[in-house]
Formats: structure tokens, sequence, C-alpha cells
């Protein structure tokens, strides 16, 4: 009875109108693409022009390619300025950083009912619920891989976790809607969450090391190939988890990245045993590298850091929790950012406590 109920709210979900994604750039992209490709009505939102001008040309499209799958759809597409219509289900998936900015320039579009699912890194639901309403806000984590390369181009890397829930842990049928769309379309092992702050908590320590890896030449697989590194790892991790216990949060295990391995209590040998786990997911990949790497060293832009996991070491301080490899490691991408570091393998040396 609960599977019959999951894939008829499913079906209700179709009839609320169609999806505004706003951000098609890797994450939104992607998403997107699976949804138009399985005749769901979307309209893509975008800041790039060009980008937006592709995905609405049906000599040219939006075209997904890599490993995992390779398609070309055609869809409505906009910049903010463009978008036209009140919309119920918006999945937002721009850089951390532009969360606010994006979400109100999307409230005129939001429908009173309808909601905000965050398809991003950090901990946007904060800034969305401020501007939207806790109410109109529903938190999501991905940890599957791609990469916008050009107008109208995203690479598909790898799948990963998907998940999904409300902010307060209620199984909504707002929430039972999207969870078997997103399983019927996109990813069949996306999961419903009453812990949504777990994993997205969970992912911030996992992202502080693909930070690290900005910094570095060789990809994910490689750093995490490095036992000398554990010790870097272990603190990494470990501030962030301190801090998310702190707040009465536990963080979640997902794609090799054990939780309780670096929390309080987590040992030496079930880190290196994490590291490896870490190391054997990423290793087949295609997507390689962090999206920090290629921000840095590809398309020689700022990164998200002080929006992403800058923002542990402010709550830290709260609970009197020092973050202090963390605001090394943001001091180093920021040194990137301005031209003053090299990308090296060697920095991730530096980083040692």
């Amino acid at each position: 009875m609960a599977k019959e109920a999951e894939q008829a709210a499913a079906r209700q979900a179709v009839d609320h109108g169609p999806i505004l994604v706003w951000g098609a750039g890797a994450i939104g992209g992607t998403i997107g693409a699976h949804l138009v490709k399985a005749r769901h009505a979307v309209v893509f939102c975008d800041v790039v022009a060009d980008h937006v001008a592709a995905i609405a040309d049906p000599a040219r499209g939006l075209v997904i390619e890599g490993p995992v799958t390779q398609f070309k759809v055609v869809a409505p597409a906009a910049t903010p300025d463009q978008v036209k219509g009140v919309f119920r289900r918006i999945i937002l998936a721009v850089k951390t950083h532009d969360t606010e900015a994006a979400c109100r320039a999307l409230l005129p579009h939001l429908a009173p009912d309808g909601y905000v699912l965050s398809a991003q890194n950090g901990l946007c639901e904060r800034v969305i619920a401020e501007v939207c309403g806790a109410h109109r806000t529903m938190g999501a984590f991905v940890n599957f891989g791609a990469d916008w390369l050009e107008p109208g181009r995203i690479t598909y890397g790898n799948r990963g976790a998907v998940v999904v829930g409300e902010l307060d842990g209620e199984k909504t049928p707002r929430a039972i809607a999207l969870h078997a769309l997103l399983q019927q379309v996109f990813e069949p092992d996306a999961v419903l969450t009453d812990n949504i702050w777990g994993y997205l908590w969970g992912k911030l320590a996992y992202s502080s090391l693909l930070y690290a890896q900005g910094l570095a030449a060789h990809g994910i697989a490689d750093m995490m190939a490095r036992p000398e590194l554990l010790p870097m790892v272990r603190a990494l991790c470990g501030e962030v988890i301190t801090v998310a216990r702190a707040e009465g949060v536990k963080p979640l295990s997902f794609n090799g990245f054990d939780a309780t391995a670096f929390g309080p209590g987590g040992t030496e040998d079930a880190a290196r045993a994490s590291m490896i786990a870490m190391e054997a997911f990423n290793r087949p990949n295609g997507k390689t590298h962090s999206g920090i790497w290629r921000d840095l060293w590809v398309r020689h832009r700022a990164t998200p850091a002080d929006a992403q996991i800058g923002a542990v070491p402010p709550i830290g301080r709260t609970h009197g929790i020092p973050c202090p490899t963390l605001e090394k490691l943001i001091a180093m991408i920021h040194q990137c950012e301005r031209g003053e570091r090299p990308m090296s393998d060697a920095n991730l040396l530096e980083l040692l406590p």
C-alpha cells in the first residue's frame, strides 16, 4: 500500500504544472534534462544568455553527455529577467553564494502553496527559508558528478546519492511526490529522509575534502589514495562534524563517506577505511576533479568557499569550537583565486595538523 501511495502521489505531481529549474548548470541542467526527457514540462532559467539560447534552440538543445548517459533535450529557457508565470515547484541550483539574490529574483514566480527545492551544497535551505518562508522550502542532498562544459553541454560523470526531505522531517504528500518523481525519471535509488540536515552537514564535511582537492593537480580518488593525508582528512571532517553535533544534528554517511568515523569517538582505523571507500567510489567516475578545482583552474573564477564551508567556523565560534584547519583551507583557496598560490599536490601537505 505504501508503494501504491507513492506512485499515486507521483502521478498527482504531474498535474501541478511545469517545474522551474533556476540555475541550469551542472546540477540543475542534469536533473532538468532528465525531467524533460521523461516528458515533464520544465522551464529553465540561467544567467548565462548563451546557455539559455542553446537550451531553447531545436538545432542545439541541452546535451547531456558522459559515461552515465547521453541525450539531448530542447525546452523553454529564459534569463531571470525574462521568466514569466508562477510555479508550484522550483528547483534552485545556483552557486551557494548566489542563493539569496536568486531567491529574491524568483520569489514573484513562486506560488503561495509552492516550494523551492535546494539542489545545492552548503546550508542554503537556511537562506531560502528566510526569503521564501520555511513552509515553502524543501531540502535536497545530491552527490552525483556533473560539470558544465559550455553553453548547451553538460557532462554527467557519475551517479551518486540523491536525497530529498522536508526541513522539519515530516513526510508530506509533496515530499513523497517529489521523491517518487526523482526515482522514476532520474535516480532509482533516491531517498526520502526525515533527517535532511544530517545529509547536508555530512555533505559539508565531505565538501571540505573537495575544496582541499581543488588546491591539487591530481583528482579526488588520487587524494584519497594518499595515506599520509589521513590526519588532514580527519581534521577537516572532524571540525565540521563537531560543529554539526553542537547544533544538534547527527551527520549521515553516503558513497564511502563514514560520518561516524570522523566524529567524536571516531578511530583512526575507521577513518582510514572511509578514505579507502571514498577512493573506491570516486576512482571509476568520469568526473575526476571537484567543481572547486574547475572554478580555480579551468574557469578562473571565485569559488563559493565563504558561503559554503566558510559558514562552519562562525557557527563553531557560537559554540566555542575552533576550526583552524577549515580556516586555513579557506585562506589557501583565496590565495589561489588571487593568483598567489599555484596548483600543486604539495599544497595538501600544508593542511596537515
